[in-house]
Order: structure tokens, then sequence, then C-alpha cells
């Protein structure tokens, strides 16, 4: 059995959901033999030498523990965590993934990805994508102290909140026709990804070939949300809290 999960922005301002997420690598995911996470574990990475961060510290212990428990656990970058690096793969015990990654199994074929490459009409984040993963940019910005990269980050985090409220949709969809090409350019493969906060199957047909597009939903305080693979089908799973005695 697989489990995808995404965008689960987990930060101090988020208790409910890192709670959960903890319970769920305790729990849940331990039924599973893999665990793919695409993109935005954290609401922010600044750097592998913030692992002692009380929060990272907390989410990098829990994954640690579910590694070592027999888990096999995967991630990529996404857009607030993308200096995720070898020291935080280290001491998660965590393989970071290309994004795209191919995924084959036994019985069928699936491309993962962040999705945010593919919201080609938000020009705006798509220049700062092109900004933020270059790697000259990176290690500039890892050259600065880490307080420093602190403040960036909060200052960044706050733009965004702002342009998020001035639209009515703050979330861009992919571009259809650049999603065809990719699933065109990746075999026709089921794909699987996050970004948008819309989850939802959607039907797409390449070439005259049905492909299945599975967007997975964000978390909340008091709900998360897995795909899970077993081996047939893929479902939805929701995710809440423990009931406590």
């Amino acid at each position: 059995m697989i489990l995808f999960i995404s965008d689960l922005h987990l930060s101090p301002r988020s208790p409910g959901a890192t709670c959960l997420f903890r319970q769920f690598l305790a729990g849940r995911a331990r039924q599973a033999t893999e665990l793919y996470i695409l993109g935005d574990l954290f609401e922010a990475w600044v750097g592998d030498d913030d692992l002692a961060d009380p929060l990272n510290a907390e989410i990098i212990a829990g994954l640690r523990a579910a590694a070592e428990s027999g888990l096999k656990i995967n991630a990529m970058h996404g857009n607030r965590d993308f200096l995720l690096g070898a020291g935080f793969a280290a001491a998660s015990g965590v393989k970071l993934l290309n994004d795209p990654y191919i995924l084959s199994t036994a019985e069928w074929q699936f491309v993962l990805s962040h999705g945010d490459a593919l919201c080609l009409d938000d020009t705006a984040y798509m220049a700062f994508r092109t900004q933020a993963r270059n790697p000259e940019w990176q290690a500039a910005l890892l050259a600065k102290p880490l307080a420093e990269r602190r403040v960036i980050a909060a200052q960044m985090r706050e733009i965004s909140e702002a342009s998020q409220r001035d639209k009515a949709n703050p979330y861009t969809d992919l571009q259809p026709a650049a999603t065809d090409d990719f699933l065109r350019e990746h075999g026709y493969a089921t794909f699987i990804h996050g970004h948008t906060h819309q989850p939802a199957m959607h039907d797409h047909i390449v070439d005259g070939i049905h492909v299945e597009r599975w967007v997975l939903a964000d978390w909340h305080e008091e709900r998360g949300e897995c795909l899970v693979w077993d081996g047939e089908a893929l479902r939805r799973e929701a995710i809440l809290p423990e009931q406590r005695a």
C-alpha cells in the first residue's frame, strides 16, 4: 500500500495540523509500505541549519521514527520548502525526489509532482519560481545568517498572503495545454500532484487516451487527507484527530 500527501504547511501557527501529522506518522502511515510527500510539508524551510528549531525537530523526530519502523518515506520540494536539503534528509530518514518523479509499481505507473511548475497563468509566481529554484540564488540566500533568513521567510509569507487576499480564487490551477503536454511527455501515466488546494480527480483525453489527474488535498487544523493506492485503485482517506478518552 502506498500513501500520498501534500500541502500540510506545518508551522507554529498550525499546531492542530502538526498534531495530526504526528499521529498519522505513528499510526496510519505505518500500515503502508511507502509514503510520498509531494511538497509543502512545511510552511517555510529556511535551511538545514535550522534542524534544532522546536517544530522542525518535532517533525523530523516523527519522520525518523516512522522510517525506522520500516516505512519508506519520499518527499519532493514545494513552493514553500524548496530549501530542504541533504541535512534534512539525513536527519529525518526521508529520500528527496526530483520533480517530476515517475513511480512504477507492479500494477500501474504514476507521475508525481508538486504541480506548481504547470501553473503557467500565474506569471508573477512563475517568475519567483524560476528565481527560487536557481542554485546560485539559493546559495546566496543560505549564506545569510539564520535569523535574517527567518525574517525573509516571514516577509515572503506576508506578501504571499496579501496577494491571495486580493484574488477571487487565490490558487491558480494548472494550465490545460501544458498539462496535456506533460501527460504526453510522461507516457500518459496517472498524474498525482498538490499545490492548488483544489482536491479533485480530473479526466484528461490526450491523443485519444484517457488519463486521470488526482489533486491532493491541503491539510487543516482538524482534518488532513491522504490518497491511497492499494494495488488496484486510488481512493481518498480522511485523517482526523484521535478521540481522547
